[in-house]
């Protein structure tokens, strides 16, 4: 019995000692115990404190796949119904176009014809004679052409089956932009305004002009504008020159727009006043074609001139029988006949002094009432001055006759 006491004995130490080692050691095997096991705090039982808690292996975690956000379109914002005071300002609604007029079966036909400046010429005729009915334009320009490259187009051959085609009430032409270039003549070439190339242009020009005459058709002749290049403008003065010569000897009417198309010092400029007197842009940036609003200024140069042409088919209300009447139809007021025997009198001045007796009347004979004064200078008898008088007449007429006497 005493023995197995001991034994119980020294067993009960050895697991005392045990238990010692245990409790030591607990806390350094919870210092390596996982991250994961430090954030979960957990109450530890008696055998886990014995002998230690196992710690499982880490688990392996699997990134977890984001999914990518689809973007949405910005959505836009409503805009309110009833815009704002200034945005009503600002945006001002653009005009409804005009409608447009039917012409009529014998409405009178204006042919346009020339170069790239005649078809812009056409459109404002077009724009001007829109609500006309009896006049209707007729655009038979050539964009390229003009008196110099005859192997291009030729003007001189071509226009008079364009008249009988056509057989316009009016002829407008503008023409000579695209002749700053070399004339070929029978095989030679010649340089652009020298005197021969001078020569053969306005030979050319005379020619076409000459043409037109003979057509029966009154034509009016658009001179050239100024142009950015100086050189180009130079050219185009030259040519203004032959051409209105030209015109004016065929009978034709030529149209100077020089002065509408350059500012106050006489050079060119890309802006200026429209029709209406308001400033716009005439010219587009290469300094050359016409903006809208240009070929309506020179369609407004031909109104005038047009419309004396074609009388009341100008008119924006017109009927058939009206348009058949005779260009113009207004009485010819004659000038009243200058008076006969008519006696101008010369300028008279109302403030200046009279000189000359200007300020007496014709026929009026003032007379003179001799000055006391002058009795004092008439020589008497007796002094010595009284010799010294002349003798009268009648005295010296009879000393002449009578003999002498000593």
């Amino acid at each position: 019995m005493a023995t197995t006491h001991r034994l119980n004995g020294s067993s009960l130490q050895k697991t005392m000692a045990v238990v010692a080692v245990a409790l030591c050691l607990t806390p350094v095997a919870a210092d390596f115990t996982p991250a994961s096991a430090q954030e979960v705090i957990r109450r530890q039982n008696f055998f886990e404190r014995l002998f230690g808690r196992r710690t499982p292996p880490p688990a392996v975690v699997e990134p977890q796949r984001v999914p990518r956000q689809q973007r949405r379109a910005p959505r836009k914002r409503q805009q309110s119904q009833q815009p704002s005071r200034a945005g009503r300002q600002q945006a001002a609604p653009a005009p409804a176009p005009s409608p447009a007029v039917e012409k009529l079966p014998n409405a009178k036909t204006v042919l346009v014809v020339g170069d790239f400046l005649a078809g812009g010429v056409a459109g404002g005729l077009s724009a001007a004679y829109e609500m006309s009915p009896g006049t209707r334009v007729e655009d038979r320009s050539n964009g390229s052409s003009g008196f110099v490259r005859n192997d291009y187009y030729d003007w001189n051959g071509s226009i008079t089956p364009i008249i009988a085609e056509v057989d316009p009430a009016a002829i407008v032409v503008m023409i000579g932009s695209n002749d700053r270039q070399q004339i070929s003549v029978h095989g030679e070439t010649l340089r652009p305004q020298t005197e021969q190339w001078t020569e053969e242009y306005t030979k050319r020009v005379t020619e076409f002009a000459e043409t037109l005459k003979k057509s029966n058709k009154p034509f009016l002749w658009v001179g050239l504008p100024p142009f950015k290049s100086p050189a180009m403008t130079s050219d185009m003065l030259a040519f203004n020159d032959i051409q209105k010569t030209a015109v004016e000897a065929a009978g034709g009417t030529f149209i100077d727009i020089w002065d509408g198309f350059v500012d106050e010092n006489g050079a060119f400029t890309s802006t200026g006043p429209d029709m209406n007197g308001q400033p716009v842009r005439l010219r587009s940036s290469d300094g050359i074609n016409l903006t809208r609003e240009a070929r309506r200024k020179i369609a407004f140069y031909l109104e005038k001139p047009l419309n004396q042409i074609l009388g009341p088919a100008a008119l924006p209300s017109v009927t058939p029988e009206t348009v058949a009447l005779p260009g113009s139809v207004l009485p010819q007021i004659e000038p009243e006949p200058a008076p006969k025997d008519l006696t101008r009198t010369g300028p008279i001045s109302l403030s200046g002094p009279s000189l000359n007796s200007s300020g007496m009347l014709l026929g009026n004979q003032q007379q003179t009432v001799p000055s006391a004064a002058s009795n004092l200078f008439k020589p008497q008898p007796g002094r010595a001055d009284y010799r010294l008088q002349a003798k009268p007449k009648k005295e010296e007429a009879g000393s002449k006759d009578a003999p002498a006497s000593e």
